[in-house]
């Protein structure tokens, strides 16, 4: 039970991590000031929640680890001193222990790229931190009750630039229909359960029936068609990721890993 606890709070650290990773790679080139603030600030808001979940993560595994005593085996991600840290979990873990969804690892490509698969996810994520909110494991329960309220922003911002671009200038609207055939193969894997998130108790049938009435209602008013029996792929949840992570990794830990031990 424990082991699936930890592997549900790694999946939702490891997925905001890389989604901040990947949107702060605009910072200093969005399309306008304003925008380039805002896409900084919402990399600065996934950040600051994949540390509330490696935090959470990282004392399960140390409270396991004295439990079971000195034969325990060594935890991945143990850093500095034998303790798991979030710091050694985003660092020091290899690209198969990260259980992030594929969708956040893709490439910005252009902004509307960027822009559609922030909606895809902030939807999804907005949904399921409402389940979140009802979970028995009361921190998890109290992480998703702070992070929801700025989702709920990451949303709003999101779609309204779905809608701007999608509905806007010839130029637009086919960046857009690039960007739905880009990232929507990635869509599903969000709504296919892991063991640790059966074990958690959240219906994702219930949460995808929802995601896909608002995601057709954003795509309506932004003139873009949903797409129909595209091939969903999956195995980020469970370690198998795009070769895409491999390179994000290694300028995210590249410091850490020359220096071990590195502080400000």
């Amino acid at each position: 039970m424990i082991n699936n606890l930890i592997d549900h709070n790694l999946h939702l650290a490891d997925t905001t991590l890389i989604l901040s990773q990947r949107n702060s790679e605009w910072c200093g080139h969005g399309p306008i000031l304003e925008q380039d603030i805002a896409i900084t600030n919402i990399s600065l808001d996934l950040l600051g929640q994949s540390r509330l979940f490696y935090q959470y993560a990282a004392q399960l595994m140390n409270d396991s680890k004295r439990l079971q005593g000195a034969k325990a085996p060594a935890p991945f991600g143990e850093g500095v001193g034998g303790e798991v840290t979030e710091d050694s979990l985003a660092y020091l873990r290899k690209e198969r222990e990260f259980k992030n969804l594929l969708l956040v690892e893709q490439p910005n490509g252009d902004w509307a790229q960027t822009i559609l698969r922030q909606y895809l996810f902030s939807q999804y994520q907005y949904l399921l931190f409402e389940k979140l909110q009802q979970s028995s494991e009361e921190q998890l329960s109290a992480i998703a009750a702070k992070s929801i309220k700025e989702t709920r922003y990451h949303v709003r911002w999101s779609s309204e630039w779905v809608i701007r671009l999608g509905d806007g200038t010839e130029e637009s609207h086919a960046r857009m229909l690039q960007a739905i055939e880009e990232l929507w193969p990635y869509t599903g894997e969000m709504f296919i359960p892991a063991e640790y998130e059966t074990s958690s108790g959240i219906d994702l049938t219930s949460i995808k029936n929802v995601w896909d009435e608002k995601v057709k209602a954003v795509f309506a008013e932004a003139s873009l068609p949903v797409p129909e029996k595209v091939f969903m792929q999956s195995g980020g949840k469970k370690g198998t990721h795009t070769e895409q992570l491999g390179y994000l990794l290694t300028e995210l830990q590249y410091l850490q890993r020359t220096y071990p031990g590195a502080e400000w």
